[in-house]
């Protein structure tokens, strides 16, 4: 009986492989599959593939098995690596394979394992790669709904509002031996992402946020990858001492980072989806990207945008092709504060004084 069959069977034990999304915001959200597929199949373990990069954040999946950690470049087909991928899920008995990208590579290695059932949207013409095609892939404009449409029945509707929202868990004890390790205090904190895959999602006056946030008595982390090693040091110059450079090469760094927080306030990237499956009240910068489909999603999130009329917007663009990025320009610090300000009053939290 397959995955997709309505009445799924109860005796089928074969542990269930997903594909995700490699992008950390993407890989983060794909966790929403997880929980489907661990309310539908109860005796069936879930194991996720995961890069080097993410494979941090499968430790604090509830409802994953394992991990299997993979190194494919995104650039090249890698044949030799796709082969012993391959040999590897060959021998861990998986009955399926969810495949969430619609890419031709994605499938390659779940399709030369032999995994008997592989589901997937259509994609790139993925005929015997994929052999449990699934079709009408546009009724689901959100990425979280299509993710969640693969692992029910075909015509399936999705329940409302929405699906459970994807969910890291990170204990008290890890948090507080982090915080004694970073020779951080255990009062309020902000944590500030200003790293984003692409240019034009980068929200300029994070530097004026955290002067604002440091004068009224809170800490602020700045969290992130060495890419955002000269962010951090313009933010911390101008902050002063109450703010901290915490960039780091390790993800976990950054999980931790936003389980302990008070709140997080981040661009449209991966520390957003981090923070906000973690349950830390969580502000998202928008400009180029919507909300609709990219905004945080937890109960304590909020969004923050452009008072002003900008056309091209939402472009979805990594660079600016107006030349003059008014979608992030036109958002002032101020804004963000009192944002963040709101957020913390409901979250029961401390606000700045």
């Amino acid at each position: 009986m397959n995955i997709n069959s309505i009445n799924p069977d109860p005796t089928d034990i074969r542990p269930i492989l997903i594909v995700p999304y490699m992008w950390i915001g993407d890989f983060v959200r794909g966790h929403t599959v997880v929980r489907v597929l661990n309310e539908r199949w109860p005796n069936r373990p879930v194991d996720l593939l995961a890069t080097p990069l993410c494979a941090p954040l499968v430790d604090y999946m509830p409802g994953v098995r394992a991990k299997i950690v993979m190194d494919l470049p995104r650039s090249r087909l890698a044949v030799a690596k796709q082969r012993a991928l391959a040999a590897d899920l060959k021998g861990r008995g998986y009955g399926t394979a969810l495949v969430l990208p619609r890419t031709w590579k994605a499938a390659i290695a779940p399709a030369l394992a032999g995994i008997p059932e592989r589901v997937g949207f259509f994609g790139e013409a993925r005929f015997g790669l994929i052999n449990r095609m699934r079709w009408h892939e546009k009724t689901f404009p959100r990425f979280i709904d299509k993710n969640a449409a693969l692992a029910l029945p075909e015509g399936a509707a999705l329940p409302q509002p929405e699906w459970p929202v994807p969910q890291l868990r990170v204990s008290a004890e890890e948090t507080a031996r982090w915080r004694q390790a970073n020779g951080l205090g255990t009062g309020p904190a902000i944590a500030l992402g200003p790293g984003s895959a692409g240019a034009s999602k980068r929200w300029t006056y994070f530097p004026e946020a955290a002067q604002m946030f440091a004068a009224r008595g809170f800490d602020v982390w700045v969290v992130g990858g060495p890419g955002e090693k000269a962010l951090a040091a313009e933010i911390v110059a101008a902050g002063g001492p109450r703010v901290r450079d915490l960039t780091n090469s390790d993800l976990r760094n950054g999980v931790l980072a936003m389980a302990s927080a008070s709140v997080a306030i981040s661009n449209d990237s991966g520390l957003m989806h981090i923070a906000a499956a973690i349950g830390t009240p969580t502000i998202g910068i928008f400009g180029p990207t919507s909300p609709y489909h990219w905004a945080p999603l937890n109960g304590l999130a909020a969004t923050v945008q452009t008072k002003t009329i900008v056309p091209c917007q939402p472009c979805h663009r990594p660079v600016c092709t107006m030349n003059n990025h008014r979608c992030m320009r036109d958002i002032p610090a101020l804004d963000v504060f009192e944002t963040a300000q709101r957020v913390l009053l409901e979250a029961g939290a401390p606000a700045a004084h």
